[in-house]
């Protein structure tokens, strides 16, 4: 976990921002699951490194990190959503619907549907975002 956090530090701080602490809190709170977290949550486990860390700060820590694709939104079945780091590049998401573990797929085979799609309705596409979900291994074990 050390070297994946210092690897983020220095990112934010290539980018031009300091590492302050209640933004070093919040990736260690990011760091310690692989299932996306609320703001809520984050505070929670983040107020373990930095006690006074505000549900705000959180909030502008993850726009911004979302803006530095460091961390993602990612919806779960209950129409809310909670935040996991990423991986660089153009991922998609599985989440498990019942324990909201997300393993993310890397690279993107809709290339032709979207340009299809852009063919039929006139629309310039600039982006999208997939996410799929359905039950994990475990989770289909202990059903």
């Amino acid at each position: 976990m050390n070297d994946r956090f210092e690897t983020l530090a220095q990112q934010l701080r290539d980018d031009g921002h300091k590492l302050t602490q209640p933004r070093a809190a919040i990736l260690h709170a990011l760091l310690q699951t692989a299932t996306p977290l609320s703001p809520a949550e984050i505070q929670e486990r983040g107020q373990t490194y930095c006690a006074d860390l505000g549900l705000v700060t959180v909030y502008r820590t993850l726009e911004l990190l979302e803006g530095m694709q460091i961390v993602r939104a990612v919806h779960v079945a209950d129409n809310c959503h909670g935040y996991a780091l990423s991986t660089p590049g153009h991922t998609h998401h599985l989440v498990c619907e019942r324990c909201h573990a997300v393993v993310e797929i890397e690279g993107c085979g809709l290339g032709e549907f979207l340009d299809s799609l852009a063919a039929r309705t006139g629309y310039q596409i600039t982006g999208h975002w997939l996410e799929i979900s359905g039950l994990c291994a475990n989770c289909q074990r202990n059903n």
